[in-house]
């Protein structure tokens, strides 16, 4: 919690995320209604923060989940492109071309 305990009571203190001097630097806020304010403000964006992170990972699931899904479609629809390749009379020649097997016509 960012709210600090001293002799004098309890104050409100923010810590920034950058260094200075290979320390994280903290800013004091104070007391009363300020810092009470300033308290609610940095737990909105906390909360918001993790609002969007929720959102995005349940994003992400649904997304790997439709990967999933095409990839299956996918694999379904080269197996049948192949079989049907092979039953007109075609081979895979080098290097994954399909050709016309000869002697074959029609």
């Amino acid at each position: 919690m960012p709210w600090q305990r001293s002799r004098g009571g309890r104050y409100y203190v923010r810590k920034l995320y950058r260094r200075a001097d290979g320390r994280v630097v903290r800013w004091y806020i104070g007391t009363g209604p300020a810092a009470e304010a300033a308290a609610q403000a940095d737990q909105a964006e906390r909360a918001r923060r993790a609002a969007a992170a929720e959102a995005l990972r349940i994003q992400r699931v649904r997304l790997t989940a439709l990967e999933v899904t095409a990839a299956e479609f996918c694999a379904a629809v080269e197996a049948l492109a192949v079989e049907s390749l092979y039953k007109a009379g075609y081979h895979r020649h080098k290097r994954g071309e399909w050709r016309k097997k000869r002697g074959q016509h029609g």
